[in-house]
């Protein structure tokens, strides 16, 4: 069984081994058996279901909690000559009838379905009169009510157990302390499955978190080394994400907001550009990310602290899943804590609850006051051991230096108390630096024995030690009051004298080294760079001809692959890591010629300068047939193209399609008939057949929305 399984991963994926628990959780699948796969982001897990779907008779079903997600793997698969289709929301009834006969006739080896499509009684009904290979039900901690991504439909899909005892069956997930691996098997009646824990390490991304001065300038300075890079940078409010987005934009850092407050059209439109183009960055509330398959974002930078190490391990997880070279960024401050604390004594839930909750938040903390390496403490969470520190974050690299803060902390902690337990950190510095202002003399704080004490600290070194004394619940946050400060019971041994404190000192922006140049720039030499940018445009007018994203033609590591061993026919390059029999058959000759040093039969274009074309060419009154044969392309990219500048407001409807008025009329009233939100085209396209061509409705559509928008 493993030697098939190896050939189709050779002629299928263009792979030449396994890695890590891939073999053994194939052939344990394969061979009819229940799995519970643990494996990081990047490490191959769709591999894991894929391949034993294709050695298994009948079809395999995939759970999957995100449309995205399920169109993402489909696209991939598709390129790879293996049917797979999803059933979601997006298609019509005569589009879901079509699925379901080519699955009945046997034609397609794997369905894509959200969980709760899943279990309704017709769907369950329908897999009951097929030949199942077997279930994979992926983003498993989703099960996890303690979990940070928990959806109550996947509560549900235990009852496969039951429905269907002869299918095997593995739950996959990326991020799952031991309590959540507990709730999966147990939630998901996986009690015989066997366990696969990999490695939970990503040691492509480097990791460096900063104390937050001025947030903004100190993501600039980040973000400085790595221009063209795509990344993703977290807010935690959707205002911040507006916010930063035009920012950034202002900046010259190609930049898109992202939350649930945007309309879903746009927040698809975003999310579209984003896995389409190189070099974006979408600025993010934690709505966006389960289903972000793009495996070259090179940086994921977080403006806010995330509130437990699952959601910052999964967030971070995000970056470099193609193995190579990323940046984990995190600017953190005293600000964040407050934030979160109140948040947490707001929420709804029990005391048990939150008090997990408090946990989860309390080791976040630690992670950004650690003084040993990252790595080790982010590991140590997931009950993994990595016997020697990384080498590769912040710590390992700088170095961190503590100081004796024993004294300093008794004054702050003895400034608090004297105060009254209900000041802010603003007002205690004032306090200890002696500062004889109004808001000091109206309550008689100048007159407090340790006014003036603390002027052999500087503010920022004020402010770092109140930050630490919170983290390690020295001192808490009155949530109750107006956030002031105030003593916790583990100060005592302190204020007694019964024990030292040691911080950590925080180095000044100048003296951290920045971990490295851009891991973009570090990926290609100077003699590179042409044939690199070369390969990329290739890849860019490939991608647009076939409708998906660029990673879906070939990954940023196949191309480097290529790029270094230089293939000089097909057979070379059927040997490069990722060039399986399909795409070596569609794409093989248009990519040996560029690294050959020719042109390619058809030069290929950037997609803006495509796009700046289209539209000269519209203006110029070119239909859309005549544009796609002038640039060499499908006529339902030309429509995309043309729908998107329509919607920049770029051009003008009139300008990109000549439709009769009282045809243009009859669409526009369907579009409009409802109330709120623009239907989706597809609720439109069957009224009108082939009278009207799909691509025609999302051009009028995309004019109705700027215009409403304006």
């Amino acid at each position: 069984m493993l030697d098939q399984a190896l050939g189709i991963l050779k002629d299928v994926f263009g792979y030449d081994a396994f890695r890590g628990n891939q073999a053994a959780i194939i052939e344990r699948v394969a061979s009819g058996g229940d799995a519970l796969v643990l494996m990081p982001t990047g490490g191959g897990k769709s591999l894991c279901y894929q391949v034993p779907a294709l050695l298994r008779d009948g079809l395999a079903v995939v759970v999957s909690p995100l449309i995205a997600l399920m169109e993402d793997q489909v696209a991939t698969l598709d390129e790879l000559g293996v049917a797979a289709v999803a059933l979601n929301s997006t298609l019509g009834a005569d589009e879901q009838r079509d699925i379901a006969a080519r699955i009945r006739r046997g034609e397609i080896k794997l369905l894509y379905l959200a969980p709760e499509r899943l279990v309704q009684p017709r769907m369950l009904a329908f897999l009951e009169q097929l030949p199942l290979a077997l279930f994979a039900i992926d983003e498993a901690h989703c099960v996890s009510q303690w979990g940070h991504d928990f959806r109550p439909e996947y509560l549900q899909l235990g009852q496969l157990a039951e429905t269907f005892p002869q299918v095997p069956r593995l739950a996959l997930t990326a991020t799952a302390d031991k309590r959540t691996r507990e709730e999966i098997v147990q939630r998901l009646h996986l009690e015989d499955a066997e366990r696969f824990l990999s490695s939970f390490d990503r040691p492509n991304i480097f990791y460096r978190i900063v104390p937050k001065e001025q947030p903004r300038k100190q993501l600039l300075g980040f973000l400085a080394e790595r221009r063209g890079d795509a990344g993703i940078v977290y807010c935690m409010s959707r205002k911040k994400v507006d916010d930063v987005a035009a920012f950034l934009s202002e900046q010259g850092f190609p930049a898109l907001p992202y939350h649930a407050g945007l309309p879903a059209e746009l927040r698809a439109h975003h999310q579209r550009r984003f896995l389409n183009e190189e070099g974006l960055i979408m600025v993010a509330t934690i709505a966006f990310g389960m289903g972000i398959d793009k495996p070259n974002v090179r940086f994921v930078a977080h403006l806010d602290l995330p509130k437990s190490l699952e959601a910052y391990y999964q967030e971070t997880g995000r970056a470099g899943r193609d193995g190579l070279p990323a940046d984990a960024w995190m600017a953190y401050g005293l600000q964040d804590v407050i934030f979160l604390k109140q948040m947490l004594s707001q929420s709804e839930g029990d005391e048990r609850h939150k008090r997990v909750e408090q946990h989860k938040l309390d080791a976040m903390l630690a992670l950004c006051e650690e003084t040993r390496c990252r790595r080790q403490t982010l590991l140590a969470y997931f009950d993994e051991v990595l016997p020697e520190p990384c080498g590769h974050c912040d710590n390992c690299v700088d170095g961190v230096q503590t100081w004796d803060a024993t004294e300093p902390a008794r004054q702050a902690l003895s400034a608090i108390y004297r105060s009254g337990q209900r000041y802010g950190v603003g007002h205690l510095v004032d306090i200890l630096l002696g500062r004889d202002n109004e808001k000091i003399r109206a309550p008689g704080h100048q007159r407090l024995a340790l006014f003036g004490v603390g002027k052999h600290l500087s503010e920022a070194e004020w402010r770092s030690l109140f930050r630490q004394l919170v983290a390690r619940g020295l001192a808490d946050v009155d949530l109750e009051g107006f956030g002031g400060l105030r003593l916790s019971e583990h100060c005592r041994p302190l204020l007694r004298g019964e024990v030292t404190l040691e911080l950590r000192r925080d180095l000044k922006p100048q003296q951290a080294r920045s971990g490295g140049k851009s891991p973009a720039s570090q990926l290609v030499r100077g003699e590179e760079r042409q044939t690199w940018e070369a390969l990329r445009t290739l890849r860019r007018k490939l991608a647009e001809e076939h409708s998906v994203p660029p990673y879906v033609i070939f990954p940023d590591a196949t191309l480097l692959e290529m790029l270094r061993s230089q293939p000089r026919s097909l057979a070379d390059l059927a040997g490069v890591s990722g060039v399986g029999a399909r795409k070596l058959e569609r794409y093989g000759a248009a990519f040996l010629e560029v690294l050959n040093g020719q042109e390619p039969a058809e030069a290929p274009r950037q997609a803006t300068d495509l796009r700046h074309e289209l539209i000269s060419l519209a203006r110029a009154g070119m239909t859309p047939t005549q544009i796609a044969s002038q640039l060499s392309c499908s006529e339902k990219n030309v429509y995309t193209l043309l729908a998107d500048a329509i919607g920049s407001q770029q051009l003008s409807l009139d300008q990109a399609l000549d439709l009769p008025d009282e045809l243009l009329m009859e669409v526009q009233d369907a579009f409009l008939d409802g109330e709120g939100e623009l239907p989706p085209v597809a609720a439109i396209a069957e009224r009108f057949g082939t009278r009207v061509p799909e691509g025609v409705l999302h051009c009028v559509r995309a004019a109705l929305r700027a215009e409403l928008e304006t």
